[in-house]
């Protein structure tokens, strides 16, 4: 495990509530402070799960200063800076450090699909306009592009480069970046399913969906593991393996935003190009909430 990480724990990778007249910050606050309430222990705001993509540039930046200014340091905040316009992804990150965030998600560029050399050029220029720390974020699956052990290796070097949210769901290759990463950067899970797992690896902690209806339970995962109680930490991850797929039984974040909703948090409304859930993957994903207790 890294000496100094961004986070140790869960960071809840959040949702962004709205509705069809913008962002519903009413709900938004509500919802960081009944997460910072239990327990959670960082918040990445604006990213995959917060739709970040469907966010104008004035409403992306609007609601990582309205995070930063409702966490009011109680946890730190990572905002997502991520874009395939590396001059934009420059732009978000440097308004999100004005902003106050603790650090940044940033995603690799989707549809570009650029070489390993790109990404490194990429990741540096990045790196090199901020002034907060840098968790790179790997997720092969939604954007065409993966990060090479290599890689990770040749950007671990840089001071702004803190850690990266793996979600490959490739081992063997995790496995590899950690032997050639040390404890130069820190490894976050991205994926649910393979937290304990991937804190076997020496990880850091998890950028968790799950925590959005969840988060003490998954505190409790990680922190389970770390008292070295392994096998309550592996019995946990196993329980709530049903709810976990349930939440990504659809295009992440159709169904957690749906979860919510069903939680009274939120409004059930995403934007073009996600759709709401379908009546089948729904009515199982309620069905699953309520064996968990979440929904009456």
């Amino acid at each position: 495990m890294t000496t100094n990480p961004v986070f140790r724990g869960v960071a809840t990778a959040l949702i962004t509530p709205t509705t069809e007249d913008g962002v519903d910050y009413g709900a938004f606050g509500r919802l960081i402070d009944w997460q910072i309430e239990e327990g959670i222990n960082a918040l990445v705001i604006a990213g995959t799960t917060g739709e970040g993509s469907t966010l104008s540039t004035e409403e992306h930046n609007a609601v990582i200063r309205y995070a930063v200014e409702r966490a009011a340091g109680r946890v730190p905040i990572i905002a997502g800076t991520g874009s395939n316009n590396t001059a934009h992804a420059i732009e978000l990150t440097k308004a999100a450090c004005e902003a106050g965030a603790d650090a940044m998600l940033v995603v690799t560029p989707y549809y570009n699909k650029a070489t390993q050399k790109g990404l490194i050029q990429m990741y540096t220029a990045i790196a090199d306009a901020s002034t907060k720390p840098l968790i790179l974020y790997n997720v092969p699956s939604r954007t065409g592009v993966n990060i090479a052990p290599e890689t990770y290796a040749a950007l671990a070097g840089h001071p702004n480069i803190a850690g990266f949210k793996e979600a490959n769901g490739d081992i063997s290759a995790i496995v590899k970046t950690m032997s050639l990463v040390g404890n130069r950067l820190a490894l976050y899970s991205g994926n649910d399913d393979q937290t304990v797992p991937l804190l076997s690896m020496g990880g850091s902690g998890v950028i968790s969906v799950l925590s959005n209806v969840m988060p003490a339970k998954t505190v409790e995962m990680c922190r389970r593991f770390w008292d070295g109680d392994i096998q309550g930490s592996a019995k946990l991850q196993c329980e709530l393996l049903p709810l976990i797929n349930a939440l990504f039984s659809e295009v992440n974040p159709i169904p957690v935003k749906a979860a919510m909703a069903a939680m009274g948090f939120c409004e059930n409304y995403v934007r073009l190009p996600l759709t709401q859930m379908e009546d089948r993957t729904r009515g199982a994903l309620l069905d699953e909430m309520r064996r968990q207790g979440l929904i009456g």
